[in-house]
């Protein structure tokens, strides 16, 4: 069996739709349509339901999809390894990361890159459950998540460093000789992450341990809608300090420095916990240990 067949049955259920599945396999759509049908022949079930167009899998499509992913994977990393043993890590590593974490993308980058100049980089920003989903689907070599809260499953981690909240506001907007407190914090008009984001449910728990609660004005799922919002003057919001290092120059724009609500959340990057590990896995995990703990030296 060919994994190019598999590749393909695998491209059509994540797309839904042939014509961007040909397009992510850089096929054309009559390929990709005669190549699914080949796969069907050759295991003598019917995989995909078609009405006109594609409308799901069937039952035996369902139940070999993760064995597909499986294979593939697997097959992907016996390149990766023949490729290795004698020459420079080389191919596509795929990292996922949730928006809390992106000013340690470049970091990260740096590093790996680096190591391995060969190696191509492709960064998605995605929720933390959306990291371990892509994981186990073998969608991701790498995630760039939160480590203690909502900790991940079945995953090998290694700490980079521990975040902490400050709150931004609009130049002239609060007073910046006054310290803040929560109490503060809580009653001002704020934007904020909604609360499908890790990184607002860390801090809903938090403050509700002090038993505040935030409410408010606005949310969002990006950092960069929060700032554009701070920035018209009348909202502030609370954005983890990491952040500090792209507002930093900007005559726009004030932070403020916030009482600690416990020892902070450490992030890191996971894998999954398989046996024997790929040579990317391999790889991002080995940078992160030598990392850990120097993020923006």
């Amino acid at each position: 069996m060919q994994t190019r067949l598999l590749q393909y049955f695998i491209a059509l259920e994540r797309e839904g739709h042939f014509a961007r599945a040909a397009a992510a396999c850089h096929v054309s759509q009559p390929t990709l349509s005669a190549g699914i049908s080949a796969l069907e022949t050759q295991l003598g079930k019917r995989l995909i339901l078609r009405n006109r167009r594609y409308a799901g899998l069937t039952e035996e499509g369902r139940a070999i999809l993760p064995w597909a992913r499986q294979l593939v994977a697997a097959a992907d990393n016996l390149m990766q390894a023949a490729a290795v043993a004698k020459g420079p890590l080389q191919g596509e590593l795929r990292l996922g990361a949730i928006p809390a974490a992106m000013p340690a993308i470049g970091f990260l980058a740096k590093a790996l890159l680096e190591r391995h100049p060969g190696l191509i980089i492709s960064v998605r920003a995605l929720t933390s459950r959306q990291i371990e989903r892509e994981l186990a689907a073998f969608e991701l070599d790498a995630g760039l998540t939160y480590l203690d809260f909502e900790p991940p499953s079945h995953a090998l981690a290694v700490p980079l460093y521990v975040e902490r909240y400050m709150l931004v506001a609009a130049q002239g907007v609060l007073d910046e000789k006054r310290a803040l407190e929560w109490e503060d914090v809580a009653g001002l008009p704020l934007c904020l992450l909604h609360q499908g984001m890790q990184n607002r449910r860390i801090l809903d728990a938090r403050l509700g341990e002090r038993g505040l609660a935030l409410r408010p004005v606005v949310t969002a799922d990006s950092y960069v809608a929060l700032f554009a919002l701070v920035r018209q003057g009348r909202l502030c919001s609370i954005v983890p300090d990491s952040h500090a290092m792209l507002l930093d120059g900007l005559d726009w724009v004030r932070t403020f420095a916030l009482p600690d609500a416990d020892e902070g959340s450490r992030i890191g990057v996971i894998v999954s916990d398989r046996a024997p590990l790929g040579p990317l896995a391999q790889a991002v995990l080995a940078v992160a240990r030598d990392i850990s703990g120097r993020l923006g030296d």
